[in-house]
C-alpha cells in the first residue's frame, strides 16, 4: 500500500530542490528575488508550502521562453498568495508571454536566414551586410574585417 502523503506538511529546502530539480542555491536566489518565499523554523531551517513547487515550474518554463525575472516576479505577484497556481492562472500568464516568444522566434529566424550571406564572404564589412555594417559605413576606415 502506498505511503500517504501529508499535503499540509511543509517541505525543507532539500525536499523542494529534489522535487523541483532546482539546485538549493537557485532556490535561495529565487527567494532573494522574491519569486518564492519560505519561513524559518525555530532551528533556523527554511520551510516551504507545497505550492512553491508549481511556482518554481512556472518560473523555469518562463525563463526558458526568455521572460525576464522582473516580469516573472510581476506575474507571480498578481497571483493569490499561498495558493498553488491553477491551469487558468497558467493560461493567463503564458498568453501574456506568447507574443514576446513569437517576436523572438521571428527575429531569430531572420538572423539565421541572414547568416548564410555573411558566412560566405567572411569579411563582415560588405556593402550589403545588415548584421554588422549596415550601409557599409566602415569601408572608408579600412579594407577587410574592420570589426574583427
Amino acid at each position: 500500500m502506498p505511503e500517504k502523503i501529508d499535503v499540509k506538511r511543509p517541505l525543507s529546502v532539500g525536499e523542494v530542490s529534489a522535487r523541483s530539480g532546482v539546485p538549493i542555491s537557485t532556490l535561495h536566489f529565487y527567494e532573494r528575488e522574491k519569486l518564492i518565499e519560505s519561513w524559518r523554523t525555530t532551528g533556523n531551517q527554511r520551510r516551504y508550502t507545497r505550492d512553491v513547487l508549481r511556482r518554481i515550474a512556472v518560473i523555469r518554463v518562463a525563463q526558458r521562453a526568455g521572460v525576464p525575472l522582473a516580469e516573472i516576479h510581476d506575474a507571480l505577484s498578481a497571483l493569490p498568495h499561498g495558493r498553488t497556481p491553477t491551469q487558468r492562472d497558467w493560461t493567463r500568464l503564458s498568453t501574456s508571454w506568447r507574443d514576446r516568444l513569437n517576436n523572438r522566434i521571428e527575429a531569430l529566424t531572420k538572423l539565421r536566414d541572414g547568416l548564410n550571406d555573411c558566412i560566405g564572404c567572411g569579411c563582415l564589412s560588405v556593402k550589403q551586410c545588415p548584421l554588422r555594417n549596415a550601409g557599409d559605413h566602415l569601408s572608408s576606415k579600412n579594407q577587410g574585417a574592420v570589426l574583427l
